[in-house]
Protein backbone atom coordinates (compact mmCIF):
# COMPACT_ATOMS: atom_id res chain seq x y z
CA UNK A 1 0.00 0.00 0.00
CA UNK A 2 1.47 3.21 -1.06
CA UNK A 3 1.10 6.26 1.31
CA UNK A 4 1.94 9.11 -0.89
CA UNK A 5 -0.86 8.58 -3.30
CA UNK A 6 -4.03 11.21 -3.13
CA UNK A 7 -7.32 9.69 -2.42
CA UNK A 8 -8.53 10.84 -5.59
CA UNK A 9 -5.91 9.47 -8.17
CA UNK A 10 -5.74 7.24 -10.87
CA UNK A 11 -5.73 3.84 -10.53
CA UNK A 12 -2.15 3.53 -11.38
CA UNK A 13 -0.64 6.25 -9.85
CA UNK A 14 3.37 6.46 -9.31
CA UNK A 15 3.48 8.63 -6.20
CA UNK A 16 3.76 12.29 -5.06
CA UNK A 17 7.39 11.19 -4.62
CA UNK A 18 8.02 9.48 -8.02
CA UNK A 19 10.48 11.66 -10.11
CA UNK A 20 7.46 10.59 -13.02
CA UNK A 21 5.13 12.38 -10.86
CA UNK A 22 2.98 14.43 -12.85
CA UNK A 23 4.69 13.30 -15.73
CA UNK A 24 4.02 9.11 -16.68
CA UNK A 25 1.16 7.85 -18.97
CA UNK A 26 -0.71 6.73 -15.82
CA UNK A 27 -0.91 10.64 -14.69
CA UNK A 28 -3.05 11.86 -17.98
CA UNK A 29 -6.01 13.35 -16.51
CA UNK A 30 -5.33 12.96 -13.42
CA UNK A 31 -6.94 15.78 -11.36
CA UNK A 32 -3.45 16.31 -9.37
CA UNK A 33 -1.25 16.17 -12.61
CA UNK A 34 -0.41 19.64 -12.72
CA UNK A 35 0.46 19.83 -8.68
CA UNK A 36 2.79 16.92 -9.10
CA UNK A 37 4.32 18.17 -12.61
CA UNK A 38 5.30 20.84 -10.98
CA UNK A 39 6.83 19.40 -7.68
CA UNK A 40 4.79 21.60 -5.27
CA UNK A 41 3.36 17.71 -3.75
CA UNK A 42 6.81 16.56 -3.69
CA UNK A 43 8.09 19.71 -1.49
CA UNK A 44 4.75 20.17 0.52
CA UNK A 45 5.56 16.23 1.79
CA UNK A 46 9.07 16.42 1.99
CA UNK A 47 8.15 19.95 4.29
CA UNK A 48 5.59 18.05 6.50
CA UNK A 49 8.29 15.41 6.78
CA UNK A 50 10.70 17.94 7.84
CA UNK A 51 7.72 19.26 10.51
CA UNK A 52 7.12 15.49 12.08
CA UNK A 53 10.80 14.88 12.42
CA UNK A 54 11.29 18.60 14.41
CA UNK A 55 8.54 17.67 16.22
CA UNK A 56 8.56 13.57 17.53
CA UNK A 57 12.31 13.39 16.56
CA UNK A 58 13.37 13.29 20.11
CA UNK A 59 10.98 10.58 21.01
CA UNK A 60 13.16 7.16 21.40
CA UNK A 61 10.15 5.07 20.46
CA UNK A 62 6.96 5.24 18.82
CA UNK A 63 4.47 2.15 19.48
CA UNK A 64 0.94 2.13 17.41
CA UNK A 65 -1.69 0.17 19.29
CA UNK A 66 -4.02 -0.98 15.97
CA UNK A 67 -6.44 -3.94 15.43
CA UNK A 68 -9.25 -3.99 12.96
CA UNK A 69 -11.52 -5.23 14.79
CA UNK A 70 -13.41 -2.81 17.70
CA UNK A 71 -13.97 -3.47 20.92
CA UNK A 72 -11.30 -6.02 22.01
CA UNK A 73 -9.39 -3.74 23.94
CA UNK A 74 -7.15 -1.28 22.48
CA UNK A 75 -7.79 1.55 24.52
CA UNK A 76 -7.55 0.11 27.90
CA UNK A 77 -4.47 -1.50 26.85
CA UNK A 78 -2.78 1.43 25.33
CA UNK A 79 -3.78 2.99 28.42
CA UNK A 80 -2.44 0.58 31.36
CA UNK A 81 0.95 0.18 29.22
CA UNK A 82 1.35 3.62 29.44
CA UNK A 83 0.94 3.63 33.02
CA UNK A 84 3.17 1.21 33.49
CA UNK A 85 6.03 2.62 30.84
CA UNK A 86 5.36 5.53 33.32
CA UNK A 87 5.62 3.49 36.60
CA UNK A 88 8.83 1.92 35.75
CA UNK A 89 10.43 5.55 35.46
CA UNK A 90 9.87 5.96 31.63
CA UNK A 91 8.58 9.70 30.17
CA UNK A 92 5.91 8.71 28.00
CA UNK A 93 3.58 10.10 25.39
CA UNK A 94 -0.02 8.99 24.78
CA UNK A 95 -1.68 10.20 21.56
CA UNK A 96 -5.39 9.13 20.78
CA UNK A 97 -6.32 9.43 16.95
CA UNK A 98 -9.67 7.80 17.56
CA UNK A 99 -11.36 11.18 16.56
CA UNK A 100 -14.70 9.77 16.62
CA UNK A 101 -14.42 7.48 19.67
CA UNK A 102 -11.72 9.30 21.95
CA UNK A 103 -11.94 7.48 25.25
CA UNK A 104 -7.99 7.79 26.12
CA UNK A 105 -9.40 10.88 28.69
CA UNK A 106 -11.82 9.22 30.33
CA UNK A 107 -9.20 5.66 30.93
CA UNK A 108 -6.38 8.00 32.50
CA UNK A 109 -8.91 10.02 34.38
CA UNK A 110 -8.59 13.27 32.36
CA UNK A 111 -12.54 13.87 31.69
CA UNK A 112 -12.86 17.95 31.63
CA UNK A 113 -8.89 19.23 31.30
CA UNK A 114 -7.91 20.70 28.00
CA UNK A 115 -4.95 21.33 25.99
CA UNK A 116 -3.23 24.70 26.33
CA UNK A 117 -1.88 26.49 23.69
CA UNK A 118 1.63 28.28 24.42
CA UNK A 119 4.45 29.90 22.10
CA UNK A 120 6.20 26.16 21.70
CA UNK A 121 2.97 24.59 20.88
CA UNK A 122 -0.28 22.48 22.40
CA UNK A 123 0.83 21.66 26.09
CA UNK A 124 0.04 18.02 26.72
CA UNK A 125 -1.79 16.79 30.42
CA UNK A 126 -0.01 14.93 32.62
CA UNK A 127 -0.41 12.18 34.72
CA UNK A 128 2.37 10.17 36.52
CA UNK A 129 2.91 6.02 36.33
CA UNK A 130 0.47 6.34 39.24
CA UNK A 131 -2.69 8.37 37.88
CA UNK A 132 -2.10 11.48 39.82
CA UNK A 133 -2.70 14.59 37.45
CA UNK A 134 -0.21 17.56 38.26
CA UNK A 135 -0.95 20.40 36.35
CA UNK A 136 2.35 21.71 36.74
CA UNK A 137 4.05 18.29 35.27
CA UNK A 138 6.46 18.95 32.66
CA UNK A 139 7.97 16.05 31.84
CA UNK A 140 7.64 14.68 35.19
CA UNK A 141 9.42 15.15 38.62
CA UNK A 142 11.94 13.26 40.11
CA UNK A 143 9.11 12.15 42.64
CA UNK A 144 6.90 11.42 39.94
CA UNK A 145 8.17 7.95 38.87
CA UNK A 146 7.70 8.87 34.99
CA UNK A 147 4.88 10.84 33.79
CA UNK A 148 2.13 10.08 30.40
CA UNK A 149 1.72 13.54 28.39
CA UNK A 150 -1.73 12.98 27.09
CA UNK A 151 -3.52 14.31 23.88
CA UNK A 152 -6.93 13.85 22.37
CA UNK A 153 -9.35 15.36 20.78
CA UNK A 154 -11.65 14.73 23.49
CA UNK A 155 -9.93 17.32 25.32
CA UNK A 156 -11.95 19.78 22.97
CA UNK A 157 -14.84 18.75 22.56
CA UNK A 158 -17.48 21.32 24.06
CA UNK A 159 -19.00 18.69 25.89
CA UNK A 160 -18.40 14.74 26.26
CA UNK A 161 -21.09 13.55 24.20
CA UNK A 162 -20.52 15.79 21.52
CA UNK A 163 -20.48 13.87 18.28
CA UNK A 164 -17.33 14.44 15.55
CA UNK A 165 -18.93 13.88 12.13
CA UNK A 166 -16.26 14.76 10.54
CA UNK A 167 -14.77 13.57 6.91
CA UNK A 168 -11.71 11.88 6.50
CA UNK A 169 -9.63 14.98 5.27
CA UNK A 170 -10.69 16.71 8.56
CA UNK A 171 -9.57 14.09 10.56
CA UNK A 172 -5.86 13.90 8.69
CA UNK A 173 -5.20 17.38 9.30
CA UNK A 174 -5.70 17.07 12.97
CA UNK A 175 -3.66 13.72 13.27
CA UNK A 176 -0.80 16.06 11.65
CA UNK A 177 -1.49 19.18 13.77
CA UNK A 178 -1.24 16.38 16.81
CA UNK A 179 1.92 15.50 15.32
CA UNK A 180 3.94 18.40 14.69
CA UNK A 181 2.04 21.36 16.85
CA UNK A 182 2.23 19.43 19.92
CA UNK A 183 5.13 20.20 22.69
CA UNK A 184 5.65 16.50 22.98
CA UNK A 185 9.82 17.24 24.17
CA UNK A 186 11.84 14.22 25.26
CA UNK A 187 10.36 11.08 25.25
CA UNK A 188 10.82 7.40 25.90
CA UNK A 189 7.90 6.51 24.25
CA UNK A 190 4.90 7.45 22.57
CA UNK A 191 1.74 5.39 22.72
CA UNK A 192 -0.79 5.79 19.85
CA UNK A 193 -4.01 4.66 20.31
CA UNK A 194 -5.72 4.00 17.06
CA UNK A 195 -9.28 3.47 15.90
CA UNK A 196 -10.66 0.12 14.29
CA UNK A 197 -10.27 -0.36 10.88
CA UNK A 198 -7.34 0.51 8.24
CA UNK A 199 -8.35 3.62 6.94
CA UNK A 200 -7.66 6.76 6.74
CA UNK A 201 -6.43 7.11 10.50
CA UNK A 202 -4.21 4.22 9.94
CA UNK A 203 -2.96 5.33 6.90
CA UNK A 204 -2.11 9.62 7.73
CA UNK A 205 -0.21 8.28 11.33
CA UNK A 206 1.87 5.89 9.04
CA UNK A 207 2.23 8.19 5.86
CA UNK A 208 2.97 10.99 8.56
CA UNK A 209 5.46 8.91 10.79
CA UNK A 210 7.38 7.16 7.95
CA UNK A 211 10.58 9.17 7.82
CA UNK A 212 10.87 8.87 11.57
CA UNK A 213 10.40 5.08 12.34
CA UNK A 214 13.49 2.78 12.96
CA UNK A 215 13.33 -0.65 12.14
CA UNK A 216 14.05 -2.73 15.84
CA UNK A 217 13.04 0.29 17.43
CA UNK A 218 9.25 1.68 16.29
CA UNK A 219 6.51 -0.02 15.47
CA UNK A 220 2.90 -1.79 15.87
CA UNK A 221 1.21 -3.78 18.62
CA UNK A 222 -1.50 -5.54 17.64
CA UNK A 223 -4.70 -6.42 19.62
CA UNK A 224 -6.82 -9.53 19.99
CA UNK A 225 -9.61 -11.05 21.57
CA UNK A 226 -9.38 -15.19 20.98
CA UNK A 227 -12.05 -15.60 18.68
CA UNK A 228 -12.19 -15.99 15.24
CA UNK A 229 -14.47 -13.49 14.48
CA UNK A 230 -12.07 -10.60 16.10
CA UNK A 231 -9.01 -12.42 14.32
CA UNK A 232 -10.47 -12.19 10.53
CA UNK A 233 -10.16 -8.66 11.29
CA UNK A 234 -6.80 -8.87 12.67
CA UNK A 235 -4.89 -10.34 9.80
CA UNK A 236 -6.15 -7.46 7.99
CA UNK A 237 -4.65 -5.51 9.96
CA UNK A 238 -1.47 -7.36 9.94
CA UNK A 239 -1.47 -7.10 6.37
CA UNK A 240 -2.11 -3.46 6.11
CA UNK A 241 0.96 -3.37 8.47
CA UNK A 242 2.98 -5.69 6.00
CA UNK A 243 1.51 -3.26 3.14
CA UNK A 244 3.14 -0.15 4.72
CA UNK A 245 5.93 -1.81 5.99
CA UNK A 246 5.61 -1.12 9.57
CA UNK A 247 7.04 -3.48 11.50
CA UNK A 248 4.74 -5.70 14.08
CA UNK A 249 6.47 -5.61 17.29
CA UNK A 250 4.06 -8.25 18.44
CA UNK A 251 0.33 -9.58 19.03
CA UNK A 252 -1.51 -9.11 22.35
CA UNK A 253 -4.25 -11.73 23.35
CA UNK A 254 -7.05 -9.47 25.38
CA UNK A 255 -9.69 -11.50 26.99
CA UNK A 256 -8.54 -14.60 27.47
CA UNK A 257 -10.17 -16.06 30.11
CA UNK A 258 -11.62 -14.86 33.35
CA UNK A 259 -10.08 -15.68 36.95
CA UNK A 260 -12.29 -14.74 40.45
CA UNK A 261 -10.52 -15.94 43.27
CA UNK A 262 -13.06 -17.41 45.28
CA UNK A 263 -11.42 -16.36 48.51
CA UNK A 264 -11.48 -12.88 47.95
CA UNK A 265 -14.97 -11.21 47.85
CA UNK A 266 -15.18 -7.47 48.28
CA UNK A 267 -17.87 -5.77 49.05
CA UNK A 268 -17.98 -2.92 46.26
CA UNK A 269 -21.14 -1.33 46.03
CA UNK A 270 -23.33 -3.37 48.33
CA UNK A 271 -22.52 -6.10 45.94
CA UNK A 272 -20.01 -8.66 45.75
CA UNK A 273 -17.75 -8.93 43.19
CA UNK A 274 -18.64 -12.81 43.03
CA UNK A 275 -21.56 -14.34 43.91
CA UNK A 276 -23.05 -17.87 44.47
CA UNK A 277 -26.25 -18.45 43.23
CA UNK A 278 -28.66 -21.76 43.54
CA UNK A 279 -30.76 -23.27 41.21
CA UNK A 280 -33.33 -20.62 41.13
CA UNK A 281 -30.33 -17.46 40.88
CA UNK A 282 -31.13 -16.57 44.59
CA UNK A 283 -27.92 -15.56 46.66
CA UNK A 284 -26.32 -18.23 48.99
CA UNK A 285 -22.89 -17.13 49.08
CA UNK A 286 -22.53 -16.42 52.53
CA UNK A 287 -23.93 -19.50 53.54
CA UNK A 288 -21.76 -21.81 51.01
CA UNK A 289 -18.98 -19.94 51.78
CA UNK A 290 -19.34 -20.81 55.61
CA UNK A 291 -20.15 -24.38 54.52
CA UNK A 292 -16.64 -24.31 52.41
CA UNK A 293 -14.58 -23.11 55.23
CA UNK A 294 -15.76 -25.64 57.59
CA UNK A 295 -15.71 -28.86 55.67
CA UNK A 296 -13.08 -28.11 52.51
CA UNK A 297 -11.07 -24.56 53.34
CA UNK A 298 -8.41 -25.95 50.98
CA UNK A 299 -11.31 -24.85 48.02
CA UNK A 300 -10.62 -20.95 49.23
CA UNK A 301 -7.39 -20.95 47.85
CA UNK A 302 -8.72 -21.88 43.94
CA UNK A 303 -10.07 -19.61 41.73
CA UNK A 304 -12.61 -20.05 38.95
CA UNK A 305 -11.00 -19.90 35.51
CA UNK A 306 -12.78 -19.99 32.38
CA UNK A 307 -12.79 -19.41 29.00
CA UNK A 308 -15.22 -16.66 27.93
CA UNK A 309 -14.94 -16.53 24.18
CA UNK A 310 -15.38 -19.60 21.80
CA UNK A 311 -11.41 -19.66 20.50
CA UNK A 312 -10.22 -20.32 17.24
CA UNK A 313 -8.19 -23.45 16.95
CA UNK A 314 -4.68 -21.79 16.14
CA UNK A 315 -5.59 -19.29 18.49
CA UNK A 316 -3.90 -15.59 18.28
CA UNK A 317 -0.52 -17.47 19.18
CA UNK A 318 -1.06 -20.04 16.27
CA UNK A 319 -1.87 -16.50 14.17
CA UNK A 320 1.43 -14.88 15.14
CA UNK A 321 3.28 -17.65 14.36
CA UNK A 322 1.48 -17.84 10.87
CA UNK A 323 2.54 -14.16 10.59
CA UNK A 324 5.95 -14.32 12.00
CA UNK A 325 5.08 -12.69 14.83
CA UNK A 326 6.22 -12.20 18.24
CA UNK A 327 3.39 -13.58 20.24
CA UNK A 328 3.87 -11.21 23.45
CA UNK A 329 1.37 -12.95 25.73
CA UNK A 330 -2.29 -12.72 27.58
CA UNK A 331 -4.15 -10.59 29.57
CA UNK A 332 -7.20 -12.11 31.13
CA UNK A 333 -10.67 -10.39 31.32
CA UNK A 334 -10.39 -9.08 34.54
CA UNK A 335 -12.34 -6.97 36.87
CA UNK A 336 -9.89 -5.12 38.14
CA UNK A 337 -8.19 -4.44 34.65
CA UNK A 338 -11.40 -3.61 33.44
CA UNK A 339 -12.22 -1.21 36.55
CA UNK A 340 -9.14 0.51 36.45
CA UNK A 341 -10.11 1.45 33.01
CA UNK A 342 -13.35 2.84 33.88
CA UNK A 343 -11.91 4.63 37.16
CA UNK A 344 -9.39 5.89 34.88
CA UNK A 345 -6.47 4.57 37.13
CA UNK A 346 -3.22 1.97 36.47
CA UNK A 347 -4.69 -0.96 37.85
CA UNK A 348 -3.61 -2.21 41.38
CA UNK A 349 -0.16 -3.60 41.87
CA UNK A 350 0.25 -7.44 42.60
CA UNK A 351 -3.13 -8.30 41.22
CA UNK A 352 -3.71 -11.12 38.47
CA UNK A 353 -4.28 -8.74 35.80
CA UNK A 354 -1.12 -6.39 36.42
CA UNK A 355 1.07 -9.40 36.85
CA UNK A 356 -0.30 -10.32 33.29
CA UNK A 357 0.21 -6.86 31.92
CA UNK A 358 3.84 -6.69 33.36
CA UNK A 359 4.64 -10.09 31.19
CA UNK A 360 3.00 -8.33 28.34
CA UNK A 361 5.06 -5.23 28.34
CA UNK A 362 8.39 -6.92 29.59
CA UNK A 363 7.30 -8.91 26.26
CA UNK A 364 7.36 -6.13 24.04
CA UNK A 365 10.10 -4.88 25.35
CA UNK A 366 12.69 -7.63 24.51
CA UNK A 367 11.12 -7.01 21.11
CA UNK A 368 12.48 -3.70 21.12
CA UNK A 369 16.37 -2.93 20.18
CA UNK A 370 17.84 0.14 22.51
Amino acid sequence: MRTDVPSNANAACVGTQSNEAGKASSCQGCPNQSVCASGEARAAAQKLGLEVEASVGQIKHKLLVLSGKGGVGKSTFSAQMAFELARRGHRVGLLDIDICGPSIPHMLGLRGYEVHNSGSGWSPVYVNGDGDIDDDMEGGGEDSGGSVAVVSVGFMLPDQDSALVWRGPRKTALIKQFLTDVDWGELDYLVIDTPPGTSDEHISIVQYLKGSLKPGRDGAVVVTTPQEVAMADVRKELNFCKKTHLDVLGIVENMSGLVLPLKEQPQEGGQRKLRLVDENGADVTDAMMAAIATKCPELLKCSFATDVFVRNKEGPEGMAEAYGCAYLGKLPLDTEYLKAGEQGKPVPSDTNSSNALKRVVDAMLTQITA
